[in-house]
């Protein structure tokens, strides 16, 4: 994928930097993996607004995605490459040899009529799962699972990806996409290669409109609220607000909200950097 610059025709445009989709090969979703999604608006079961600055939005269809990738030793063909709403990376639509249909997360290099498998023993090829056992040391990988069977939950948005830096004992050292080193299970899978759309960093969205059609409402600085609504509120003409903190009071820039006693804590061997 590669981004376009637009002609200025109008105001939106002029400063706007967007994707161009050659990489995605058709528009229309799998039917059978294509589920409704309900929109909230920011509010709880009782009406009560408990996320602000949520709400509006184009409407969009979930489409079930494999992060698992449970369906060992048989292969499939990438039917197609497809834009998902719901997440900056691109999906692929796998076509199994039984017959059945799933989407993945689309790796860098992924292409149409490839053939991916997902094994204990498998070749350690772009599209390929395997348990981090059975990676070789150095590689590149994404979708990677926390808790064996769990299905992956580390470095899946566009752009992303880890990498296996050690084994020891019973666990592989992974270098996180945040630049933290920690210890996952050898159990876990993984599949290989980076996430892709890695150009969806260099977007720039150009009007305020884009946003809102991404279900974002504005959002209010605490310094231009009043004392009643932010502790950075209040004061004569333009004033700071003091030290930055969040509408409850806790404090940003520096002050630590991790909890000391966290289980994985001892699964980190470098945290990352600030």
């Amino acid at each position: 994928m590669a981004v376009k610059r637009f002609k200025p025709v109008t105001p939106g445009t002029r400063f706007r930097v967007g994707a161009d989709y050659t990489d995605v090969t058709t528009n229309v979703p799998e039917k059978s993996l294509v589920v409704s999604i309900k929109k909230s608006g920011g509010r709880n079961n009782t009406g009560k607004m408990t996320m602000r600055y949520l709400g509006g939005g184009h409407k969009k269809s979930y489409r079930l995605i494999d992060f698992k990738r449970d369906k060992k030793d048989i292969p499939a063909q990438v039917a197609t490459i497809e834009y998902d709403p719901n997440r900056t990376a691109r999906i692929a639509l796998l076509h199994y040899a039984d017959g059945e249909k799933r989407y993945i997360i689309a790796p860098t290099g992924l292409t149409v009529g490839q053939t991916v498998v997902a094994g204990d023993n498998v070749a350690p090829e772009v599209g390929n799962t395997l348990p981090l056992a059975n990676i070789p040391l150095g590689s590149i990988i994404h979708n990677i699972e926390l808790n064996p069977g769990q299905g992956g939950s580390i470095a899946r948005s566009a752009g992303t990806y880890a990498q296996l830096s050690a084994r020891d004992g019973k666990y592989a050292i992974i270098k996180m996409p945040s630049g933290e080193v920690r210890m996952i299970l050898l159990t876990c899978v993984a599949t290989i290669g980076s996430v892709s759309n890695a150009e969806k960093a260099n977007t720039v969205l150009g009007k305020a409109g884009r946003k809102r059609w991404l279900g974002r409402r504005p959002r209010v600085r605490g310094v231009a609220m009043n004392p009643i609504d932010h502790p950075m509120g209040g004061g004569e003409g333009r004033t700071s607000g003091g030290h930055p903190r969040s509408r409850n009071g806790v404090l940003a820039k520096g002050f630590k909200t991790r909890y000391k006693k966290k289980t994985s804590n001892r699964y980190i061997i470098e945290r990352r950097k600030k």
